[in-house]
Parts: C-alpha cells; sequence; structure tokens
C-alpha cells in the first residue's frame, strides 16, 4: 500500500491566512451618537456648539485671567489653570469630531484615529482624576497648615505635583491602550456612543477581552477610588479645622473656598463612577452615554463658572482686567 502525503509550503499557507485576516478586519468604525432621529441633529449641532464655544470662551478666559493678575498667582489658582487647560483640551478632543458627525451622511472614523483619540481622550480624563485629588490636598494644606502653607505648596512642589499627575496619566494611558491595540475587530464596526472610549469598542470585540477588562477594573479603581479616598480624608480634616474657628465669619469663609471644588468633584466623579465602577448588567447603553456627556462635555463647561461665581478673587481680578482694557 503506498500513501501519497502533499504538503502545503509554509509561506503560502502564511500568506493565505493573513490574506484572510486582513479582509475581515476593520478598517474604520461607524458612531452611533446620541441619537438616531434625523429631526434632532440640527438641535444637537447647535447646542453642542454652543456648549463647545462656552468651553472654549469660559476656560481660556479663566487662563487668561490668571496668567495676567499677579495676586491670582498662587498654587490654588496654578491649579485651577491646569484643569482648565485639561478642561479645554479634553472638550476639544471630542467635540469637534462629535459636530461633524451630525451634519455628515456616514458617521466614520479610521482605526488609527479612532486609537489616537481614545488615547488623548483617557490621557485627559485620567489627568483630571488626580489633579481633583491634588486640588484637595491643597485646600487641606491651606486650611489645616496655613503657617507652613508657603513651604508645603512652594513653586517647585506644585510643579512636580503637576508633573506627577501628567506623568501618571501618560503610564496608565500607555497601558490601557497598549492592551486596546491588542483585540481584533472583524466584522462589527458600529460604536453606539459619539466617541472612542473604551468600553463601547470592548463591545465590538472578536477576541478576547478578559485581559482588557481586568486591567481597566484595576485602572479605573485606581484612577476613581484613590483620589476619592484623598479627596474624602482631605475634607474631613479640613471640615474638623473649620468647626475649631471660633468666629461665624472665619467659618463661612473657610468653607467657600472649598465649596467650588466640591461641587466640581460632585459632578466629575459621580458620572465616571456610574460609567467604569458598576457591574454591565445595571444599565444600557444609552444611559452610559448620558453618563458620559457629564464628564467629557458638561463639566468642561461648568468649572469655570464654577469657581469663578463665588470667587472674590477672580471677580476682582476680573474687574482689573476689564479696567486695564478700557483704559487700552
Amino acid at each position: 500500500v503506498r500513501i501519497n502525503f502533499r504538503f502545503l509550503p509554509f509561506p503560502a499557507l502564511q500568506s493565505k491566512g493573513m490574506e484572510k485576516g486582513n479582509d475581515s478586519l476593520v478598517t474604520e468604525f461607524i458612531f452611533m451618537g446620541l441619537t438616531d432621529q434625523p429631526e434632532l441633529q440640527l438641535p444637537l449641532l447647535f447646542l453642542f456648539l454652543g456648549i463647545y464655544v462656552v468651553t472654549m470662551v469660559g476656560n481660556l478666559g479663566m487662563i487668561t485671567l490668571i496668567i495676567l493678575s499677579p495676586h491670582l498667582h498662587t498654587p490654588m489658582y496654578y491649579f485651577l489653570c491646569c484643569l482648565s487647560f485639561i478642561d479645554l483640551s479634553l472638550s476639544t478632543v471630542i467635540i469637534p469630531k462629535m459636530l461633524v458627525n451630525f451634519v455628515s451622511e456616514k458617521n466614520t472614523i479610521s482605526y488609527p484615529a479612532c486609537m489616537t483619540q481614545f488615547c488623548f481622550f483617557a490621557f485627559f480624563a485620567i489627568s483630571e482624576c488626580h489633579l481633583l485629588a491634588v486640588m484637595a490636598y491643597d485646600r487641606y494644606i491651606a486650611i489645616c497648615n496655613p503657617l507652613r502653607y508657603n513651604i508645603m505648596m512652594s513653586y517647585q512642589v506644585c510643579s512636580w505635583l503637576v508633573v506627577g499627575v501628567y506623568a501618571l496619566a501618560l503610564v496608565i494611558t500607555t497601558i490601557d491602550s497598549g492592551c486596546l491595540l491588542r483585540v481584533f475587530f472583524c466584522k462589527e464596526n458600529g460604536i453606539n456612543h459619539y466617541f472612542c472610549d473604551l468600553l463601547p469598542l470592548l463591545k465590538l470585540a472578536c477576541s478576547s477581552t478578559y485581559v482588557n477588562q481586568l486591567v481597566n477594573l484595576s485602572t479605573s479603581i485606581f484612577n476613581v477610588l484613590c483620589p476619592i479616598l484623598i479627596i474624602i480624608c482631605s475634607y474631613v480634616l479640613i471640615i474638623a479645622s473649620i468647626l475649631k474657628i471660633p468666629s461665624t465669619e472665619g467659618r463661612s469663609k473657610a468653607f467657600s473656598t472649598c465649596s467650588s471644588h466640591i461641587a466640581a468633584v460632585g459632578v466629575f466623579f459621580g458620572s465616571i463612577t456610574f460609567m467604569y465602577l458598576k457591574p454591565s448588567s445595571m444599565s444600557s447603553m444609552d444611559q452610559e452615554k448620558v453618563s458620559s456627556l457629564f464628564y467629557t462635555i458638561v463639566v468642561p463647561m461648568l468649572n469655570p463658572f464654577i469657581y469663578s461665581l463665588r470667587n472674590k478673587d477672580v471677580k476682582i481680578a476680573l474687574k482689573k482686567v476689564k479696567k486695564k482694557t478700557i483704559l487700552l
């Protein structure tokens, strides 16, 4: 009995497999957006265009005001300037593409552009999480250790804290992005979202996402719970210190310096916690889109107003800048 064997050369097998894989890999994604109703596209376009203009004017105005006003050159306003830059950048990463999608027939984004958008979004969102914790620490030092404030929060210390925030955000973004780049996207390319976020992308994967989900849970816990714990501990000590102040006016003034930060923290971390630290069965993707609107679009617009409306220093600085502008 003679048996004939037929071998397929390895290079031919490899090229055949690669050709099949390349045919099935996704090269672009399609955004489902906020709604599929055509009559709402134009109103939403004007709404988010207005929000973006207000965000740009508010945050650029805050940055300019802090730079031009010497009496605002303190650690508190230095961190606030950095927060305005982050909010401005976060909005710019998401809203312009979102506006284009409202007027486009096909809301597509290429695979490289989608990965790039996710990287920048993750970097600025993570930076904001940890910067808010740094700002809470700054308020703790200012109220609980006022005599040592200038030493403990010197220019060098503030600079290193901000550099640390950005470096930490860069490391975590690199980890999340590296894990996402390992995922294969085959047939499904419709993202049920208005930008390239991690969770909607993982739902389209045709390869295992176990590692991604584990890494995402770990980084989310670190980026959300760690800053929240720092903020809570800072404000527990701050409240305990404020209650020891004998005068009502002194307690009121101390509380007023913290109220703006508490409001910003509540809205930002409330929405981001709902998005990333909940079981996947608790909400639909539509609810998650509404939640993400707060920390990606609403909070960056509101922060300049939250920090300026009840802030006497900002109001005084604004009046001085107006006078100088009029004299010029």
